[in-house]
């Protein structure tokens, strides 16, 4: 039964209990490891295909996840808090109840993505604009934040 063997791979992953290594997850990505509350908080994983990854309640605060793929990953209610995802493809993902609070959206593809309850930097993005990316798959953009103003 897939429960019962995902929560042996957790198992295996909670007996490392510091944050995860870019080894370590590329690793657990390889042998298709559940990487359910994962903790990968203030990570390097720039460029990885997270790729139909189940990444529930997986902690990626302040993790530098540039370029990284997450088509059709679950995410929901994973911590993505001050994140850097610029240029990411979240395309089909599910990010219900995901925390993107003071994340680098920048140029990220959501398109197909289902995000009810997530909880986007709406001081730099509009709901409209997310809505209207993930329907047609146009690029994030992220508004100044205005702290560079000099005025």
């Amino acid at each position: 039964m897939s429960v019962k063997r995902s929560t042996i791979e957790l198992d295996e992953l909670a007996a490392t209990p510091e944050t995860l290594t870019r080894k370590q997850v590329q690793e657990a990505i390889r042998k298709g490891s559940s990487l359910v509350e994962a903790d990968m908080r203030a990570s390097d994983l720039a460029g990885l295909s997270f790729d139909g990854v189940d990444l529930r309640w997986a902690k990626l605060a302040e993790a530098n996840l540039t370029g990284c793929t997450f088509r059709n990953a679950n995410l929901s209610r994973a911590s993505l808090w001050h994140a850097n995802l610029q240029g990411a493809v979240l395309d089909g993902a599910t990010l219900e109840g995901a925390d993107f609070d003071f994340a680098n959206l920048d140029g990220v593809s959501i398109k197909g993505a289902r995000f009810k309850k997530a909880i986007f930097p709406l001081g730099r993005l509009t709901i409209q604009s997310i809505q209207a990316a993930v329907k047609s798959g146009a690029l994030l953009q992220m508004e100044s934040s205005g702290m560079d103003d000099d005025e």
